[in-house]
This record gives C-alpha cells, sequence and structure tokens, in this order.
C-alpha cells in the first residue's frame, strides 16, 4: 500500500512538472505577459510621439507662423528690419 502511494505521487509530480516549468507552462505564460505589457507600454509611448510629429507636420502645412519659429530657432534667422543681439555670459576675470 505504502508503495502504491508512492507512486501515484510520483506520478502526481511528473504530471505536474509540464504543467509549470514545461515549454508551455503557467511561469512561461507569465513571462509573456510581462513582455506583451512591456511592448504595449512602449507602443503607446510610439503612438504618442507618433501623434505630436503629425500635429507638428500639420501646423507647418497650415500656417506660416510655426515656419518662422523653426527659422527663428534652428536656422537663426530674423526678419526684416530687425536687430539681432547677442548677450554673452560673464565669465571669470583673469
Amino acid at each position: 500500500m505504502r508503495l502504491l502511494v508512492l507512486v501515484l505521487a510520483a506520478l502526481t509530480v511528473a504530471a505536474q512538472y509540464p504543467l509549470w516549468w514545461g515549454k508551455g507552462g503557467w511561469m512561461r505564460v507569465h513571462e509573456l505577459q510581462k513582455q506583451v505589457a512591456a511592448q504595449q507600454e512602449n507602443t503607446q509611448a510610439l503612438a504618442a510621439r507618433n501623434n505630436a510629429l503629425q500635429a507638428e507636420v500639420q501646423d507647418l502645412k497650415s500656417g506660416t507662423s510655426a515656419i518662422e519659429e523653426r527659422a527663428r530657432g534652428e536656422l537663426g534667422m530674423i526678419r526684416e528690419g530687425e536687430y539681432f543681439v547677442q548677450i554673452l555670459p560673464a565669465g571669470p576675470k583673469p
């Protein structure tokens, strides 16, 4: 009788092993769920970035104020009749 209980316990453990640690076991499922959640966060961040870029493109297509802002900021351009004044920070005295 004792041998039968040991054999049944060993068979139960052998049957449970693939369920928990096998190729499609619970541990693998949990790991894949974490990967899916991380990928969804990444996708949401990229979607927000795409929306911001799309809004910027739309702004550049529709008006001149965005183009002017870019020209001033990135290219250092000024309008006709304006003066560019650059103030340098005070450095250490020699």
